[in-house]
């Protein structure tokens, strides 16, 4: 893949009304279901990045057939629960860390032998928090030393457990739920913190009887899926760019419409309201079962905060951009318990830290956290290490910077957020392909 640097500038205020893609969580999870439910199901405003792709491209080596109607469309033609075929060559997840950690919880309930690969990036993310659990059901999974690629070996017969998380984890917890799903007795799952229940409410919405509250969920196995329609909603950690950058930028006003706003994933809305931005929700209502909104940002002054670790579970993806606003505001911000942050697709404590030195922002990193005295962003060159939110989450900050900020390898930011740069220029942003 050809290598791709930017360069933000500061411009002027940030207007108009953006349609943000579709929520990459659900995007994946919509596919999967859809492919061992029973009859054809019809997924609109399906984000359209090399993730989710991939996760289309494994399942149709498995055997199901995935139409694309037009673009944010997909018509899955489920095969049922034990419908899937085995595929002689590996299935390559690309980039996806949703996309491989769901496909091992769905894998290990086959009757099929499967070999999950990734790219450079995912070959060095963990994977034992998912193999772990998903050996104490039955299932034999061969790694590298805990990481990709992952030899899912078919024909064992899966049982229910009941699995304390010792780390929060939406990815690991719908991992053992879609292996539940082939187990017998009962599945639950006990979270330390609530995560995002994505899983859950589409697993009711295609007709799974589960049970769920905050922190806890529990399936038996033995029922079947029905084909259902989903509509996706605008994913909220790619809304999480504009939401910091209109709250920065002096004048700007935006509006993000039906952006998802599931009570799981939106800490960074509340982290940035206790910072003093001016965030509305307009028009709340339900899509597909999830709750939806159209967010209204204006400009605010932000101050520093000692961010509640009770919100770091519902916003671990969206840290990076909240270290820009930090950055910004006044005062200092403290961030605790955020050690997962280390294991993403970098390690985005290290990596925002030396990015925002770079551009001398004053910041300590913590193991797990940091604390960031807020002031002036100076010009500079910072590295994405190709992690996709931390190369958007700079172009951010180019936008209040003192001068040019250059961020190199962003080539990965279509992996989640295809067309960023078009939609970021065409609110006000000066965003370009650097030299």
């Amino acid at each position: 893949m050809n290598r791709l640097d930017w360069c933000s500038r500061a411009g002027g205020p940030l207007r108009g009304s953006l349609r943000i893609p579709g929520d990459k969580s659900v995007s994946h999870r919509a596919l999967m279901l859809a492919a061992i439910a029973e009859g054809d199901s019809r997924i609109r405003g399906f984000l359209e990045g090399e993730d989710t792709r991939a996760t289309a491209a494994v399942l149709a080596q498995l055997g199901v057939r995935v139409e694309t109607p037009a673009v944010g469309e997909r018509v899955v033609h489920g095969v049922g629960l034990h419908g899937l075929r085995g595929s002689p060559q590996e299935l390559d997840c690309g980039n996806a860390g949703t996309g491989m950690r769901l496909l091992t919880g769905l894998l290990a309930g086959q009757t099929f032998d499967s070999i999950l690969v990734g790219d450079a990036s995912l070959s060095k993310r963990p994977m034992r928090r998912v193999t772990e659990p998903l050996a104490q059901m039955g299932a034999h999974i061969d790694s590298r030393e805990g990481l990709p690629p992952l030899h899912v070996h078919g024909g064992k017969a899966l049982h229910g457990i009941r699995y304390e998380l010792p780390v929060a984890s939406a990815q690991v917890k719908s991992a053992l739920l879609l292996a539940g799903l082939y187990a017998a007795g009962d599945t639950e799952i006990i979270e330390p913190h609530p995560t995002r229940d994505y899983t859950e409410r589409m697993l009711a919405a295609f007709g799974w009887p589960i049970t769920f509250s905050p922190g806890r969920a529990r399936l038996a196995g033995g029922y079947a899926l029905r084909a259902t329609d989903v509509d996706v909603p605008a994913d909220f950690s790619s809304a999480a760019f504009f939401l910091v950058a209109a709250s920065i930028v002096p004048g700007s006003e935006l509006r993000l419409p039906a952006v998802g706003l599931n009570p799981r994933r939106t800490g960074l809305l509340q982290a940035l309201r206790l910072m003093g931005a001016d965030i509305v929700v307009e028009h709340p209502r339900e899509s597909g079962g999830e709750p939806v909104g159209d967010l209204l940002v204006r400009h605010a002054p932000l101050h520093g905060i000692d961010l509640p670790e009770a919100l770091v579970p519902d916003m671990i993806d969206e840290f990076p951009v909240l270290f820009i606003a930090a950055a910004v505001a006044s005062g200092r911000t403290r961030v605790c318990g955020a050690a997962e942050l280390r294991v993403k697709e970098s390690d985005r404590i290290t990596t925002m830290a030396a990015g925002l030195r770079m551009l001398g922002t004053a910041i300590e990193e913590t193991p797990d956290g940091a604390v960031i005295q807020g002031g002036a962003i100076g010009a500079g060159t910072v590295e994405s290490l190709t992690d996709h939110r931390i190369a958007m989450s700079f172009a951010v900050a180019g936008l209040v910077a003192t001068g040019p900020v250059r961020i190199n390898d962003c080539r990965h930011v279509a992996t989640s957020f295809p067309g960023f740069p078009e939609l970021a220029n065409g609110c006000g942003f000066a965003l370009q392909v650097a030299d």
